[in-house]
């Protein structure tokens, strides 16, 4: 059974740094790719980031590029989000979560297995 597990979440001010973790169990996951969304209180989710779990081909949304890197640890089946120059409009609940699709993959019906989520609120 594959489970997905977020970590690393809490409160920051704004121009503050904080790096999420997330960790994949359950089976191999050559060819699949992690992804992070975020949802913020009455807004969709939205694409954040991904990487390929082989390969390592990154892809961010707009809004982040500059600020967020996604890596990850094979070894470990582990992907960090760090977030740097944090702003109050990055303010959401992260989900990671696992597409059995290799490459740039932003929609979130594309993936199949996510997390419970952890909360990242930017103060002013």
């Amino acid at each position: 059974q594959v489970q997905v597990v977020e970590s690393g979440g809490g409160l920051v001010q704004a121009g503050g740094s904080l790096r999420l973790s997330c960790s994949a169990s359950g089976r191999t996951f050559n060819g699949y790719t992690m992804g992070w969304f975020r949802q913020a209180p009455g807004k969709e989710r939205e694409f954040v980031a991904a990487i390929t779990l082989s390969g390592g081909i990154t892809s961010y949304v707009d809004s982040v590029k500059g600020r967020f890197t996604v890596s990850r640890d094979n070894a470990k089946n582990t992907v960090f989000l760090q977030l740097n120059s944090l702003k109050p409009e990055d303010t959401a609940v992260y989900y990671c979560a696992l597409s059995r699709e290799w490459g740039f993959v932003p929609s979130s019906l594309r993936y199949d297995y996510w997390g419970q989520g952890t909360q990242v609120t930017v103060s002013s």
